[in-house]
């Protein structure tokens, strides 16, 4: 007659049923109360997700490490098939309540839903966190920065007379352990420095350990594609002075390099950060150069405006000149803009009329003469005048371009001292 045999349990089911048997997961696992649980903490930097200059805010990836000794979870390995750890429930066993003091969102963390248990009972609670913390960004010296995030882990309830906090490497390692961190984005990661205080609030002290996650931006890219090209723009404005300013071209020019200055700073309107509290140095120098742009084509309106200021309006033809619409209309246009030469008009009208003239009375003959040369005259000063005006503006635009060269050579040495400054602090 052949017997069924009950399979017997396996030594990893007998164990967790024997330790979370009569196991109350809300009180501290301590035989004496007065004993304080210490919970070893342990962090790495993986990676900088986000740094929101507007919002204050960094998502920071890193894997988080808790050790602890429950004194409810011990066994002999001997009896249990030499098990000397298991996996159980975070859900099931006491977890101390350590929050970060600086955390304001809830980042895609993944859940892990076990501990590590060992046979002398140390817990490890190993999980990777991406947390999203407040904290005081600096962006005036953008994009040539370098912030300081501090993570601070605390009890949120108990003081420190029952949990304590230590931390489980030594703070020089800590410090220095760069290894796991993506060191190929924007952030490179400079150090992680940390120590150990007490905080009291209501007669009671509270353990807190405060990692500072010093950070520094890579300025190469903010360098080509804003900085370098803004700088390129101003050098051809400056040399567009050189224009000559009678031709019509140099406002033409100014004109496109103040749109196409506009068009790129629109563009990479996303790449600087925004911060209601103190405006990034980049941000003033972009204002600065726009006005500065807008000052040497006003400028330049200023002084072509004065070169036509002395045009007049043609004036009304004595009988005199209407003769010499009449027998050169073909050069009327170029002898109203002054291009046709004066000694020809003599010479030509002398010769027309003297024909035209010939047998009329003499005297008539030497009235028009005397009036042809007091015309000629006046038309030979109007000349000088015109070539003394245009001179004038020359001197006057020479002036401007030295105040607008004085201008930018405040501004920049301006710049340069607000950078030592920031440097210096």
């Amino acid at each position: 007659m052949c017997t069924t045999t009950k399979p017997k349990r396996s030594a990893l089911n007998q164990l967790t049923r024997l330790l979370l048997r009569k196991y109350n997961c809300g009180v501290r696992p301590v035989q004496n109360w007065t004993k304080p649980t210490t919970i070893y903490i342990d962090l790495i930097i993986k990676s900088v997700l986000d740094v929101d200059g507007q919002t204050q805010k960094v998502t920071t990836s890193i894997w988080y490490r808790q050790i602890w000794n429950d004194e409810f979870l011990v066994w002999d390995p001997e009896e249990f098939d030499g098990i000397t750890e298991i996996s159980l429930s975070s859900d099931a066993i006491w977890v101390p309540d350590v929050i970060i003091s600086e955390f304001v969102d809830v980042g895609k963390s993944p859940v892990i839903p076990y501990v590590y248990v060992n046979c002398s009972g140390t817990v490890k609670n190993y999980k990777p966190i991406q947390v999203v913390s407040a904290c005081h960004l600096e962006m005036y010296a953008f994009p040539f920065d370098k912030q300081n995030c501090t993570l601070t882990f605390r009890s949120w309830l108990h003081s420190v007379n029952e949990v304590d906090l230590a931390l489980w490497r030594p703070v020089e390692e800590i410090a220095n352990d760069t290894r796991e961190f993506m060191n190929d984005g924007e952030w490179e990661l400079l150090s992680v420095p940390s120590h150990y205080w007490t905080l009291n609030l209501e007669d009671r002290d509270y353990a807190q350990i405060q990692f500072n996650v010093l950070i520094r931006r890579r300025p190469l890219l903010y360098v080509v594609s804003l900085l370098i090209p803004s700088i390129f723009f101003m050098v051809v404005d400056v040399t567009s002075f050189y224009l000559p300013p009678n031709s019509g071209t140099r406002i033409t020019f100014k004109t496109s390099i103040l749109l196409g200055f506009t068009v790129i700073r629109v563009n990479l309107m996303d790449e600087i950060p925004a911060t209601a509290i103190k405006t990034p140095l980049i941000g003033v120098f972009f204002a600065v150069c726009m006005a500065l742009l807008v000052l040497s084509l006003a400028m330049s309106i200023f002084v072509v405006k004065l070169l036509h200021y002395s045009e007049k309006e043609v004036k009304e033809m004595s009988m005199s000149a209407c003769l010499l619409d009449k027998y050169g209309s073909m050069d009327q246009t170029d002898m109203n803009d002054s291009d046709w030469p004066v000694t020809e008009f003599c010479s030509q009208f002398i010769y027309f009329y003297s024909l035209h003239h010939l047998l009329s009375n003499g005297s008539t003959i030497l009235q028009e003469v005397v009036s042809l040369r007091l015309y000629l005259q006046e038309e030979d000063n109007e000349g000088s005048s015109q070539s003394y005006w245009v001179e004038l503006c020359l001197k006057v635009d020479k002036l401007l371009f030295c105040v607008y060269l004085l201008i930018m050579l405040i501004y920049v040495m301006t710049l340069l001292l607000l950078w030592g400054v920031w440097s210096s602090a």
